[in-house]
């Protein structure tokens, strides 16, 4: 039992000492990488951004179209009105 648990230990402690030499010598992120994220994230939120304003405006649009649809609406309404009263008028020139 000992020895399985010093052959464990041994190769905990061994597998721990490669991934942190392997790790160490990867140096981390150059400075041209830096920028080219710092970049992409600029351009990512700039992105954002322009979606967000393209959808207010379409929302925006769809409001202006939804009141003109009610306004022709409105004027059809009226017309059928009109045209109703204007039939209920005596026709003719009786003078």
């Amino acid at each position: 039992m000992n020895i399985i648990k010093v052959v464990k230990s041994t190769m905990i402690t061994t597998v721990v000492g490669v991934t942190l030499l392997l790790w160490s010598g990867c140096g981390g992120v150059s400075e041209a990488q830096m920028a080219e994220l710092n970049n992409l994230r600029n351009e990512v939120n700039s992105l954002e951004s322009e979606a967000n304003s393209l959808k207010e405006e379409r929302s925006r649009l769809e409001r202006e179209i939804a009141e003109k649809n009610a306004k022709l609406q409105q004027c059809e309404k009226d017309k059928e009105e009109t045209r109703a009263n204007l039939n209920k008028l005596p026709s003719g020139s009786g003078m």
